[in-house]
C-alpha cells in the first residue's frame, strides 16, 4: 500500500486530472490513454482485487461508474463506453472507462470457441464454487 500510486494520488502525493472525487471515490484520467476521455475510477481505499471490495463499496462504483460513463459519453461523443477490469498494471482495484466508436479499429477482446467438454467442466467448477 505504501508504494501504490493510485493512494499516492488519492492522498495528493502525485498530480492527476481529476474527474470526480468524493469521500470514497476518485476519477482521474488515465496517463497511457487508449482514446481521449479513458479514465479511472477507484475506491480511495486500498483493495487490491475487485472481489475483496465489501457490497457498499462495488455498490457504490458501479453507480458512479454508470453515471461518469454518461458524461464521458456526452464530452466525447463516442457511440459507447468500454469497461474493463483488470487491475493488473496498479495493485489497487480500478476500473477504466474507454471512450469507442464503432469504426475506431481499436482491438477487441481475443475469443475462442469452446469444446462441448471442456464447457461442461468449467461450468461445475464455478457453479460448485459459488
Amino acid at each position: 500500500m505504501g508504494n501504490c500510486v493510485f493512494c499516492k494520488i488519492t492522498k495528493g502525493e502525485l498530480p492527476s486530472y481529476k474527474i470526480y472525487e468524493d469521500s470514497d471515490f476518485l476519477s482521474f484520467l488515465t496517463i497511457e490513454p487508449v482514446s481521449d476521455g479513458h479514465l479511472l475510477v477507484i475506491p480511495k481505499k486500498h483493495i487490491v482485487w475487485m472481489q475483496d471490495a465489501d457490497d457498499k463499496t462495488i455498490a457504490g462504483i458501479f453507480i458512479l461508474t454508470k453515471k461518469i460513463m454518461k458524461a464521458v459519453k456526452i464530452a466525447t461523443k463516442c457511440d459507447y463506453v468500454l469497461i474493463s477490469i483488470v487491475g493488473t498494471e496498479v495493485p489497487h482495484f480500478h476500473i477504466h472507462l474507454i471512450p469507442r466508436y464503432l469504426d475506431d479499429a481499436l482491438p477487441q477482446f481475443p475469443t475462442q470457441k469452446h469444446e462441448h467438454e471442456k464447457a461442461v467442466e468449467i461450468v461445475k467448477k464455478i457453479t460448485a464454487a459459488l
